[in-house]
C-alpha cells in the first residue's frame, strides 16, 4: 500500500516535519518520490519508522540510527555489526533500568518516611522507629 506523508503523520503520531527530517537525513532508506517530488511511503517505511522511533526512545542518537541504517544498506556483512548495536543498547538500557530501580527504592522509602512523620506530627522520627533508621542506612547510601 502507497501513503502520503499527512496519512503516515496520522498513522504513526510523527509531525510531517519529523517525517521530512527523518528522510532528509537519510533515516528512511526506502521512501520513494514521485516525478514531482513528493514522498510515498510504504508498509516497509512504516516498519523503518517502528525502529527507527524504537532505537530513538532507548536513547540512540540520530548519528548512530543513521550509522545503523548505514550498516543496513551494505548488506549481509554486516550482520554482526548491527547485532553489537543492539547488544551495546540492550545493556544501556539494563543500566539505565537498575539505576531507575534503585531510585523507586529511594523514592519509596521517602514516602515511608513521611507517612510515619504526618503520623508522628514531626520529621524526627528515627529515635521512635528503629526500623526506619535501618532501612534509611540501607537504602540511601552512597555507591
Amino acid at each position: 500500500m502507497v501513503y502520503t506523508i499527512g496519512q503516515i503523520a496520522k498513522k504513526t503520531g510523527l509531525t510531517t516535519h519529523t517525517l521530512r527530517f527523518y528522510d532528509k537525513e537519510g533515516l528512511l532508506p526506502n521512501v520513494k518520490r514521485t516525478s514531482s517530488g513528493i514522498r510515498y511511503f510504504s508498509d516497509d517505511d512504516i516498519n523503518w519508522l517502528v525502529v527507527l522511533e524504537c532505537l530513538k526512545s532507548t536513547g540512540l542518537s540520530l548519528k548512530d540510527i543513521k550509522h545503523y541504517i548505514d550498516l543496513y544498506k551494505l548488506g549481509n556483512k554486516t550482520l554482526k555489526e548491527r547485532l553489537e548495536i543492539f547488544k551495546t543498547q540492550k545493556t544501556h538500557i539494563e543500566e539505565q533500568i537498575n539505576s531507575l530501580k534503585e531510585n523507586m527504592k529511594k523514592i519509596d522509602f521517602k514516602i515511608k518516611y513521611y507517612k510515619e512523620a504526618i503520623k508522628n506530627g514531626e520529621e524526627n522520627i528515627y529515635e521512635r522507629n528503629s526500623h526506619l533508621a535501618k532501612e534509611r542506612n540501607r537504602v540511601l547510601k552512597f555507591k
